[in-house]
């Protein structure tokens, strides 16, 4: 906290956001006195209600309270989406205040603090919450910002004290840059972003520009194949650390952990599919590294829950399952889809679709026509804009046309759970990182009526 001591007022613009509300979260914890502007109201800004923040849903200078606008030493926090004709943010820039980007705040507080970063296109959330876990309940005293909300505690912020922070490294906006790792983990260099990166080799740089980050006499874990220098993690493939003598029994995997040529014995996940377990094993290499008791480990990983939307079961009956995930990239909806087929074989699976970003959407149009294609039964949403304008004829009609699948259809989201209903499906799953989360309720609730 020695860089934030003299602040007592803190404003944060886009406080709605899975990273800025776990921001805010800890530094109401601290005593500051913290609100903030999102333009739509969800779950996570009523949380922070209900935790004492103020959060305004107009972009009004008026609207903003006297003592962030008559604080001059006020700092303000914005996340990369805060639009520039923002009124509120271009007030506090030209009232001289001190403004700074998430990244840039959650990096000060690694740089007092032994840090503990998960970095990866893919995976990083879950293994992030699952170190977080597993620091936790072998008595670390650890505080985590999760870009996702932990099942174990309804939160994207756990804290239990600060001789260790974990952190989620997001590549996004090259966010990771700020980060201070002692020990770090890569899980996945998939092209993606390239709204932002321009090409792929830039994103590729950003990764390595992170490793760089890390000092001589701290650890960096890569997934087994990337070209990557350090140790090794992986699931049967002689990596460093990795997970042998694999089985699934009632759903949940059972594995021995080898690292670095030591064998532990008696691990078991109850998470779904391979890219879970790979997770897990990672996790594991971090906590083992950071100095946690492996036997510790093995009891805290059995009752990790998982995180919100990450293969959310919603409901799971002999004769109706829907799960929820946040899948959006093709190298995710392949990995979920592996997971359903070993979960619920020989089960007939629908998968509805939402894709995010008119930019992903075309520059991975192939890749996700392929994934969507291992399915029975495809249902594909609008587009979800989020940051972008459309794009000439980049629509979610023209990535159907590229799926070779002849049961698939698009749909609008006042008519989703009709359409399911009436195709009768086994399985169903809801994937994307749009606003497809706030669906599910609704068809959870006419699946059961």
């Amino acid at each position: 906290m020695s860089n934030f001591d003299h602040i007592k007022n803190m404003f944060f613009l886009g406080i709605g956001g899975i990273g800025m509300s776990a921001l805010a979260r800890y530094f109401n914890a601290q005593g500051i006195n913290v609100a903030g502007y999102d333009k739509t109201r969800s779950s996570l800004t009523g949380k922070l209600e209900s935790e004492g923040i103020s959060v305004i849903y107009k972009d009004d200078v008026e609207d903003l309270p006297l003592e962030f606008t008559e604080d001059k030493n006020a700092l303000i926090v914005y996340t990369p989406a805060i639009p520039k004709n923002h009124q509120q943010f271009n007030f506090f820039k030209a009232e001289g205040f001190t403004l700074e980007k998430r990244a840039v705040v959650l990096g000060k507080i690694t740089k007092n603090i032994y840090t503990l970063a998960v970095a990866g296109t893919h995976g990083k959330t879950t293994t992030t919450a699952m170190l977080a876990h597993l620091l936790k309940e072998t008595g670390e005293e650890v505080t985590a910002f999760l870009g996702g909300v932990a099942e174990n505690y309804g939160s994207n912020l756990v804290m239990s004290g600060n001789k260790v922070t974990v952190v989620e490294a997001d590549e996004f906006d090259r966010s990771f840059l700020q980060l201070s790792p002692n020990i770090a983990a890569i899980t996945s260099m998939d092209a993606d972003h390239l709204d932002i990166y321009g090409a792929n080799e830039q994103l590729q740089q950003s990764f390595l520009d992170f490793v760089a980050l890390v000092p001589q006499d701290g650890t960096l874990f890569y997934k087994k194949g990337l070209p990557l220098q350090g140790t090794s993690v992986g699931v049967e493939d002689g990596a460093d650390v990795t997970a042998e003598n694999v089985r699934v029994e009632n759903g949940s995997y059972y594995f021995d952990l080898n690292f670095r040529g030591k064998i532990y014995k008696n691990f078991s996940l109850s998470l779904p599919g391979k890219h879970n377990l790979f997770n897990a094993v990672t996790a594991l290499a971090m906590a083992i590294e950071f100095g946690c008791l492996p036997s510790g480990l093995a009891r805290a990983l059995t009752v990790f829950k998982g995180v919100h939307r990450r293969f959310s079961y919603r409901i799971k009956s002999d004769d109706l399952v829907l799960i929820d995930d946040y899948a959006h990239h093709p190298a995710e909806i392949a990995a979920v889809h592996q997971a359903v087929r070993e979960m619920h074989p020989g089960k007939e699976v629908l998968v509805v679709f939402q894709p995010h970003l008119f930019s992903r959407t075309r520059d991975f149009a192939d890749d996700f026509a392929a994934s969507l294609s291992l399915f029975d039964q495809v249902l594909l949403l609008d587009i979800y804009p989020a940051r972008e304008e459309p794009m000439e004829g980049i629509t979610s009609e023209w990535l159907l046309n590229k799926i070779d699948n002849i049961n698939k259809q698009l749909v609008q989201k006042e008519e989703l759970s009709e359409v399911i209903k009436k195709l009768n499906p086994e399985v169903v799953m809801l994937l994307g990182a749009g606003d497809i989360g706030e669906e599910v309720e609704t068809v959870k609730n006419n699946l059961l009526s």
